[in-house]
């Protein structure tokens, strides 16, 4: 742990990006984005207090929440340094003017090459099921996912795949849905489809890339960070499949 301007340690944080208006972080898996009632420290928390000691800020800093990961899932995480950022931010990704890929390893192969699910996708507020179905039913909302084969591969044995996937709406375990959806759940998400949780209890999704316009200068920007270091992304990424990568760069 280094030390900020004040001569306070600073939190151990993946900073990608830093300016007036962003702090684009990594998030590693297992970290809440936001505080949540387990308690835990969250992203956030360590963020803000990053923020405030590296630019030795009296009292508390504000930080705009912008977007958030699911719990178990790791990758890239933009947060808003001033209110003007965040409003900015949080209509662009309401209105769908920002673009994220991500990266997952599914249980299985898709009988498919690319395509784009969509479903509807409802939570109950008391038990915070999610069901998922091809059809309208009450109280859902469309879910419209589009997803790439990166690379088959075999994993402990069995067949696996690299997928790309991207979220053209923003609602809850939307990839993780459309994964299962293609009979390729996400390996260790127990939740919706796998067959055994992973022994640090991640599930194989990463934010690998986000691309948006910045709030102020309108610059277009393009973070990424690399998938976690453990076994299974090792392996997802041997034999020249980290290559093919570079195609979805070059996308449309």
């Amino acid at each position: 742990m280094s030390a900020g301007a004040s001569g306070a340690p600073r939190p151990e944080l993946d900073v990608v990006h830093v300016d007036n208006h962003l702090l684009v972080v990594g998030k590693p898996p297992g970290l809440p984005v936001v505080p949540d009632e387990s308690g835990d420290e969250s992203l956030f928390d360590r963020a803000r207090s990053w923020v405030e000691i590296e630019f030795d800020k009296p009292g508390r800093a504000f930080l705009g929440v912008v977007h958030r990961l699911d719990r178990p899932v790791s990758g890239v995480v933009c947060f808003a340094r001033t209110s003007k950022a965040a409003a900015r931010l949080t209509a662009a990704f309401k209105a769908r003017r920002v673009r994220k890929t991500y990266l997952g390893i599914g249980s299985g192969v898709p009988a498919d090459t690319a395509g784009e699910v969509v479903q509807w996708i409802a939570k109950d507020p008391r038990s915070g099921a999610i069901r998922a179905a091809r059809r309208a039913f009450d109280g859902a909302r469309e879910a419209r996912s589009r997803w790439r084969l990166v690379a088959p591969f075999e994993l402990d044995g069995r067949d696996a795949s690299l997928l790309a996937l991207e979220p053209i709406t923003g609602r809850s375990h939307q990839l993780r849905l459309a994964a299962q959806s293609l009979a390729c759940p996400l390996v260790g998400d127990v939740r919706h489809g796998a067959a055994a949780p992973l022994p640090d209890r991640s599930v194989a999704l990463h934010a690998w890339r986000l691309e948006l316009e910045h709030p102020t200068t309108k610059a277009p920007l393009a973070f990424e960070r690399p998938t976690p270091t453990v076994g299974w992304w090792r392996r997802a990424l041997d034999g020249g499949r980290a290559a093919a990568l570079e195609a979805l760069r070059a996308r449309d």
